[in-house]
């Protein structure tokens, strides 16, 4: 998990473990394609390298960051106060409090220090990749017609799955 150029997405994981949930971020941008990177930092763990990363995410063209953590889950704010770029929280499930403690420790930033937070878990890490594509596309012709697009696609499904339903 290296930094890489050229990217404008930084899909951030504060452990190994989050991983499983944080694909689904990835997934959404490789369906877009959004170029990305993985990177693992530790809030607690790792701070310097955490601050490095965030300090120099803008330098290296990143537009927006998507940070997946739990327990704790202060790795979207230490980001949030260590750049200007948005950042988009994913709390994870990692405890016995079912990714609610990720969810109070994300979202409760304290003024100054805005965190878009998103649902916990895999529909957070989707959303969070949506939500990053609808930045991008606000300065990306391209990419908002590839929006548009799926849009469309999730409408037809409903109305496909609508039309098999034996009443």
């Amino acid at each position: 998990m290296q930094e890489k150029s050229g990217v404008v997405v930084s899909v951030v994981i504060g452990s190994d473990s989050d991983l499983p949930i944080m694909e689904e971020a990835v997934k959404v941008l490789e369906s877009f394609a959004i170029p990305h990177e993985l990177y693992l930092t530790s809030a607690h763990r790792t701070p310097e390298r955490t601050e490095r990363f965030a300090r120099g995410a803008a330098e290296r063209g990143v537009k927006v960051l998507i940070v997946g953590a739990g327990a704790a889950a202060h790795l979207a704010g230490v980001i949030a106060s260590q750049t200007l770029l948005p950042v988009i929280g994913v709390p994870i499930d990692a405890t016995s409090l079912k990714g609610m403690d990720a969810l109070l420790a994300t979202v409760q930033m304290p003024g100054g220090i805005p965190v878009a937070t998103m649902a916990i878990g895999k529909a957070g890490a989707k959303n969070a990749a949506l939500f990053a594509a609808r930045i991008l596309a606000l300065e990306d012709g391209a990419l908002l017609e590839k929006l548009q697009d799926y849009v469309r696609k999730m409408a037809q499904e409903v109305e496909r799955k609508h039309e098999n339903l034996k009443l």
